[in-house]
């Protein structure tokens, strides 16, 4: 199936930020039920900040009727450790912007494989994600479904690429030894079978990514190719970010 494909480039990642909240808000005011699939990491951080002080000041927008799936979770990484996603999402997002039910990976389940298999029934019962939150990696890589020969499917336990490690790297003190090098990860099957997607992506780090994400080759190898074929996808990116693919 083709895309219909929307991208719109804006100056900086502040704007960035506020065109994805404003989307976001007019979602969640026609969809106030919506099952979301949420990122993290810094390209979403900013629009979080945006939409649980909205919520709070404004009085004017709920997420109390609206459940979410994380993308992610590091494997073997205490959901208390300050730098797990669980932290992170409550920290940038759940802790002033409450959803009726928010689920997370368990990276420490003892049974990783039955805990993936456990996420994904927990979203088809869910009736499945309206709107999936993006980022992408400078490998192209999505939530952490990483350059591969193969596309993935459901929720599974990825191996870290050394790239992403590297990258990661940053929010460990620069020490890549205390990088977990596995986490869950939901796959491009279930990414793709979101009603909506939304991608963000900032910074000259990540141009040669979204390059070829949407001009170059549908391939495993550079995972978010695969939206060239999702029927609903936005593409918000600054000018870094698009340099590659501008005039």
């Amino acid at each position: 199936m083709a895309s219909r494909l929307s991208l719109k480039v804006v100056p900086d990642y502040e704007a960035l930020s506020q065109e994805a909240f404003e989307k976001i808000k007019r979602f969640a005011t026609l969809h106030p039920q919506a099952v979301y699939g949420l990122a993290t990491g810094s390209t979403p951080e900013r629009l979080y900040q945006l939409l649980r002080t909205y919520i709070k000041e404004s009085g004017k927008l709920s997420l109390t009727q609206a459940t979410s799936f994380n993308l992610d979770e590091y494997s073997k990484l205490d959901p208390k450790h300050p730098l797990s996603y669980h932290t992170f999402m409550w920290e940038n997002l759940f802790f002033e912007a409450p959803f009726k039910s928010s689920h997370i990976p368990n990276g420490m389940a003892e049974d990783l494989v039955q805990e993936c298999l456990n996420y994904d029934l927990l979203i088809k019962q869910s009736g499945g994600i309206k709107l999936q939150i993006l980022g992408i990696g400078e490998n192209g890589h999505i939530g952490f479904n990483e350059p591969s020969e193969t596309w993935s499917e459901g929720t599974y336990v990825a191996d870290l690429h050394p790239s992403t490690i590297s990258a990661n790297a940053r929010f460990f003190g620069g020490d890549q030894s205390k990088v977990p090098t596995q986490a869950i990860t939901m796959g491009i099957g279930s990414i793709m079978a979101a009603k909506q997607i939304l991608i963000m992506a900032s910074g000259a780090n990540k141009a040669e990514a979204v390059r070829a994400a949407l001009l170059g080759k549908h391939t495993p190898e550079l995972p978010a190719s695969c939206l060239q074929r999702h029927p609903n996808v936005t593409w918000l990116l600054d000018k870094e970010a698009a340099s590659l693919i501008r005039d």
